[in-house]
């Protein structure tokens, strides 16, 4: 990359972090029980609400007893169980039309990050019906307050229900791509550990590494504040120590409960530091093969980290010492090797592979450039890479 689209990169992440202390960031409020949900409903007078999330989750029943509990008490509920594991445009057309046919004040999104994706990008259709999701691209751009939106996660990975951020492949073209904006950060999030007992393992497993994405990449980058610092480093410790107690038994309330709040305080990092190549190159693949985002993230951080080099060694040993992986006498570059080769001992011990061998050759090109597009000016990565240095991560990955 020539030295003045670095520079261009660099002034702008600059200018944006120095913004932060200005912008409207917010934690959602935190509810633990569906008893607390309908309390806010009945305080905000939502009589009619939406719940948005997918045939699995419905096919489980896991919405019943919070559809029951708004039934009791005479809120009326309708269901949008369609969304996919990418979700579509497709998908937020189709759930807004029932929000419109029924005059619903207000969205639950119910599920793990597909879920709260295609529930906001619903909110932001709802509150700017003459913009279609693609002029939402980007920053800022929805700039209107959505209806009563609550996330209740069913996963421990995204954190979504705390972040400005909904990822949304488009049906025609397959382009994957985000809407960030303010007024897409939920209004509350419902955190309930007994709603991710008994999640399938590889569910599990691809989740929990989607949190420590988050939180590694979040620490990582050049646009950290002392808050997210922290909330990346809590949750890192978190989830070295909970992810396989998790994995193995998935009646662990506690492990789960604790991979939970993990997630939370990774999105909590990452909606104000950002993330970097590993969900560049991600978005790029789940847009194209439909890769689950959380097992390409998987993946992928381990390739991404050792390519970064010494440049990260100072961070990732904190955060190596920080989880109690090594002791602070292990030297910077060593206990950032270790860092890494343990998040691919995790990867090994969860039967999470080392490629994705979906990638085409072929393809490589035009997925380095949208992972580029993605990526530069607006993610704060370490070191700034062109398309042509993406390249050599997407051989690695797909070669193993």
């Amino acid at each position: 990359m020539n030295v003045f689209k670095k520079t261009y990169c660099r002034i702008f992440q600059g200018v944006f972090k120095a913004m932060l202390p200005f912008l409207p960031y917010r934690q959602p409020m935190l509810l633990n029980s569906y008893d607390e949900i309908v309390s806010v409903l009945k305080q905000n007078n939502v009589n009619n609400i939406l719940i948005v999330t997918d045939k699995g989750i419905n096919s489980l029943g896991l919405t019943k007893a919070l559809e029951s509990a708004l039934k009791n008490n005479e809120i009326s509920v309708s269901v949008y169980d369609n969304t996919v594991a990418n979700p579509t445009t497709a998908n937020v057309e189709e759930a807004m039309q029932i929000f419109l046919d029924n005059k619903i004040q207000g969205i639950i999104a119910f599920g793990g990050g597909s879920a709260m994706d295609c529930a906001k990008a619903v909110g932001a259709r709802v509150a700017r019906p003459k913009k279609p999701l693609s002029k939402m691209k980007g920053v800022l751009k929805v700039r209107k307050k959505l209806p009563l939106l609550i996330a209740i996660p069913t996963t421990a990975g995204t954190g979504s229900e705390t972040t400005l951020a909904a990822v949304i492949t488009d049906s025609e073209t397959r382009h994957k791509y985000a809407i960030n904006d303010f007024p897409l950060i939920p209004a509350y999030a419902a955190l309930m550990p007994e709603l991710t007992v008994g999640l399938p393992k590889h569910i599990t497993s691809t989740t929990g590494m989607d949190a420590l994405t988050h939180a590694v990449e979040a620490f990582i980058g050049r646009s950290t504040t002392k808050a997210t610092r922290m909330a990346a480093l809590d949750a890192t410790k978190l989830i070295f120590e909970n992810i396989t107690l998790a994995y193995d038994d998935g009646k662990n309330i506690t492990a789960r409960a604790n991979m939970l709040h993990a997630a939370y305080l990774a999105g909590v990092a990452f909606t104000k530091s950002y993330v970097g190549y590993v969900h560049a190159i991600a978005h790029s693949l789940g847009g194209k093969y439909n890769i689950p985002h959380g097992l390409a993230n998987a993946i992928i951080l381990p390739y991404v980290l050792r390519a970064y080099g010494k440049k990260i060694y100072k961070k990732l040993w904190k955060l190596g010492v920080y989880a109690k992986l090594f002791d602070r006498e292990t030297s910077k570059e060593v206990g950032a090797k270790i860092f890494i080769e343990k998040v691919e001992e995790l990867n090994r011990y969860m039967n999470i592979g080392t490629s994705i061998s979906e990638i085409k050759e072929e393809d490589i090109d035009s997925l380095a450039k949208t992972a580029e597009h993605e990526a530069n000016p607006l993610y704060p990565v370490p070191v700034i890479w062109n398309a042509k240095q993406l390249k050599k991560i997407y051989y690695e990955v797909k070669n193993g």
